[in-house]
């Protein structure tokens, strides 16, 4: 089994969704989200992780405003890219307009 990071991506910020969603929206996605858990093979295959929000680039030894379009990420289990890649087809993610998930997989490190 690998395991890949799916790295949520939105034009609109987290933090800004988070704060002006009611309570029922955010039951609502939330239901949505447990479901398509529970649809790809619950706790086992997916580790939510955390919504994110980007505030600096470094590069060059200079911190500078991010321009990230980073948004949250979550860790799923699956037998190959392309099974992963099949398993968010029907993300609630990618239901809100201006929004993607990168799939990148995690490498196993020699000797850790």
């Amino acid at each position: 089994m690998a395991r890949f990071m799916l790295l949520y991506q939105s034009d609109a910020q987290a933090q800004e969704l988070i704060a002006n969603a009611t309570p029922d929206e955010m039951q609502a996605g939330m239901v949505e989200w447990l479901a398509w858990r529970d649809r790809i093979g619950g706790p086992e295959k997916l580790e939510f992780g955390m919504p994110l929000q980007p505030r600096q680039h470094f590069e060059g030894g200079k911190a500078s405003d991010s321009q990230s379009q980073a948004s949250g990420y979550s860790i799923i289990t699956a037998e190959s890219l392309d099974e992963a890649v099949q398993l968010i087809a029907d993300h609630p993610h990618l239901k809100r307009e201006g929004s993607s998930i990168e799939v990148l997989e995690l490498l196993a490190m020699p000797g850790m």
